[in-house]
């Protein structure tokens, strides 16, 4: 098996850049400083594709060692043939080298077994010959009540069953009846029990073609079937397959004909349906979580990568009815200046009381910007700053937040560690208000798996989902970039090459020796050795250090380079003092001829070029900001036809919900979301757009809202 070969056709990508990947990847290079800082080597392959050749590699090699492994086994059992060493060899899947692995696979006690140690293995083979002319008068022969063999039919039985486990370890009939299961088979799928109406109700009595099967439902019934409310099976093309196995193993018109065909229907029944089904509904498993990873990946991504709103005082409110609605104000940086409860709704309803005390803060703090989180008595907290904003003689707006995740922030650890004297209201308000401030900064204190962008998150592979949601949450705080003078350790631990322990150690010097006052100074961190360095020194930046370019993305190895280029392009002593280089690339001429001069590549160049143009520029900054409110909406006040304005909130298979003011996010189904076929929603809009909708239907009872983005 050639793994560089496989991930250039799988990838379609040159040699060069698969060779120059690996040896990257193996000397222990992290993704974002591969894709950042090695573009030269891998052709400028962004993240994303890394991040894929990285599993793909990974999957690879561990493919690779369970091969050398199943060759031993049967080497050491001296069953080991040329051709199927070849086979083997050739496999490009676990299920293949599983499929041929499993005649030599050691065996629990089974009934194959037990009929080999009765010693009716000759027996079996002469029925497989199919030549002998009376079976039953041969089988006399192997009665043995010792060993447990009383009769002609015992041992014709035992024989069978020798046969049956033959026929089901062989991996050409399973990989035909595998591939004829899932291109003609159905799923079927039945209430257990008789139900009321749930979320399940529509797969009480249901079958779809196997190969037909979206994730979003292989996922539903999974769940279905885990909390005991469905049955689930596969019905597959019997008679098919058993024709199929009747030409493959019996002669015409031979003598043993009909002790084969009922040792096939045994194999096949007992034996070969129930591992097929398993495979498969393991496969369209892995498929469906494969999707609705990749899918949960990029809402995460694009909301970890939201706008932020800086420069505000902001008032985060975190709603309630009977313990009140939980108020904390935060300066810029995000620091708590004030905090208190007020009881706006039921059952307390102290409305005028709680205008007072809100009315007070925005002006004592000069807060001009509220943050309310959407979950229970929103609506109520919504309208009550709504009818208060009325009352003020300022322009103050307010912004509803997607809390999700805030009550997991505000009961953990990191919480009561840095608001260890307020209950888990005051933090949560906290949150909802820093979130509104800067996003990624405040999420990266959240298990991905909490901020409740995905679908089906909680039915997936646990290790796999952190894995990925922690690569994408790398991901973005790389490319945004990390002050290493004000990031917080859960930030910095998401920097390339630090781990937990590092980034506490940051903290522990900035909090011993003050603020860095140099990207070099880092390399005083204990634990912090010149591969972690190397790694995390361009996604680290300080600002008004001693070096103008320790704030931009350049990083330290490339300083040389972009100090000789301002001199090359001809800057004087006084415009490198302004740094003002927001033309330089006017300035360059031929990149090529300048990269070769500098001694550089000309993707490296290109990005110190950008990096000085626009020193510490936020890459969030082109993404849609926030839809900032002032009167409310209610769900009866929408009509159809209405057209809104609207914030994507989540994405999944089937459409998108669009958060558009009136507490209850509507859906926009697949088939509304464009005037052309499209095969998912994430052709479309993505987490955080502002999207313009038209009101399709309204629920008022069931609190369904039905939108359409067509034009």
């Amino acid at each position: 098996m050639n793994i560089v070969q496989i991930l250039q056709d799988e990838l379609q990508i040159k040699r060069t850049q698969v060779e120059n990947t690996i040896k990257l990847i193996d000397e222990g290079n992290t993704i974002p400083f591969i894709a950042r800082y090695r573009k030269e080597l891998t052709g400028g392959l962004n993240d994303e594709i890394l991040r894929q050749f990285g599993e793909r590699y990974t999957y690879l090699q561990n493919l690779l060692a369970r091969k050398e492994q199943v060759l031993k086994s049967i080497e050491e059992q001296g069953k080991l043939t040329v051709e199927l060493k070849q086979a083997i060899e050739m496999a490009t899947t676990a299920t293949e080298v599983e499929d041929l692995y499993l005649p030599y696979r050691p065996k629990k006690r089974t009934r194959a077994t037990i009929a080999k140690e009765r010693g009716l293995e000759p027996l079996a083979e002469l029925i497989k010959m199919q030549q002998v002319s009376d079976i039953e008068t041969i089988a006399k022969d192997y009665i043995d009540e010792e060993k447990g063999v009383g009769d002609v039919k015992a041992a014709l039985e035992g024989a069978k069953d020798i046969l049956a486990e033959e026929i089901s370890d062989r991996a050409d009939l399973r990989g035909y009846i595998r591939k004829a299961t899932f291109s003609k088979g159905l799923i079927v799928t039945k209430a257990k029990d008789e139900k009321e109406q749930t979320v399940y109700d529509m797969y009480y009595d249901y079958n779809e073609k196997l190969s037909n099967m979206p994730g979003h439902r292989i996922l539903a019934i999974n769940r279905g079937e885990k909390e005991k409310v469905l049955t689930v099976k596969i019905e597959a093309p019997v008679e098919e397959i058993m024709t199929y196995l009747e030409r493959q193993v019996i002669i015409k018109e031979s003598t043993t004909h009909l002790l084969l065909e009922e040792m096939l229907q045994d194999s096949y029944k007992r034996l070969i349906a129930p591992a097929i089904e398993r495979d498969i509904r393991n496969e369209l498993t892995a498929k469906a979580e494969d999707g609705a990873l990749e899918v949960f990946k990029k809402n995460l991504y694009q909301l970890l990568m939201q706008a932020p709103i800086k420069g505000h005082q902001v008032m985060g409110i975190d709603p309630a009815f009977r313990t009140g609605c939980k108020i904390a104000v935060v300066d810029e940086t995000g620091k708590k200046l004030d905090k208190t409860v007020v009881f706006p709704t039921a059952p307390q309803n102290k409305t005028e009381e709680a205008k007072v005390v809100l009315k007070d803060l925005i002006k004592k703090y000069k807060v001009d910007l509220l943050s309310i989180g959407n979950g229970t008595a929103s609506r109520e907290t919504e309208k009550f700053v709504a009818d208060m904003l009325q009352e003020i003689n300022e322009t103050i707006h307010y912004v509803i937040v997607n809390e999700a995740g805030a009550s997991v922030y505000s009961a953990s650890v990191l919480a009561t560690e840095e608001f260890p004297n307020d209950d888990v209201g005051v933090r949560s308000a906290v949150s909802i208000a820093r979130r509104l401030q800067d996003p990624l900064a405040e999420l990266v204190k959240i298990d991905p798996k909490a901020i409740g962008v995905g679908q089906y998150q909680h039915d997936m592979n646990q290790k796999r989902l952190e894995e990925s949601l922690g690569g994408v949450v790398e991901s973005a705080v790389n490319e945004v970039g990390v002050d290493i003078n004000t990031a917080s350790a859960s930030l910095l631990q998401y920097v390339a090459g630090i781990k937990k322990t590092v980034s506490q150690n940051i903290i522990a010097y900035r909090e011993e020796v003050g603020a860095f006052k140099s990207r070099s100074e880092i390399k005083k961190v204990k634990g912090l050795g010149p591969k972690v360095f190397e790694q995390c020194a361009g996604f680290l930046r300080i600002t008004n250090g001693k070096n103008f370019l320790d704030a931009t993305g350049v990083h330290p190895e490339s300083y040389a380079v972009a100090e000789e280029l301002l001199k090359v392009v001809g800057y004087g002593k006084d415009e490198l003092k302004a740094r003002n280089f927001k033309n330089l690339h006017e300035k360059v001429g031929n990149i090529e001829i300048l990269a070769e001069q500098l001694g550089t590549g000309v993707p490296t160049l290109q990005d110190i070029i950008k990096e000085l143009e626009k020193p510490g520029r936020d890459p969030r900054e082109d993404m849609p900001k926030p839809i900032l409110h002032s009167e409310i909406l209610e769900i009866k006040d929408l009509k159809e036809g209405m057209k809104l304005k609207g914030t994507v909130r989540n994405i999944v298979d089937f459409g998108a919900f669009i958060d558009i003011g009136v507490h209850q996010d509507g859906l926009v189904h697949i088939s509304q979301m464009s005037n052309k076929f499209i095969k998912h929603p994430l052709e479309v809009v993505k987490v955080g757009d502002i999207v313009e909708v038209s009101i399709l239907s309204v629920d008022t009872i069931k609190n369904k809202i039905a939108l359409s983005m067509k034009s």
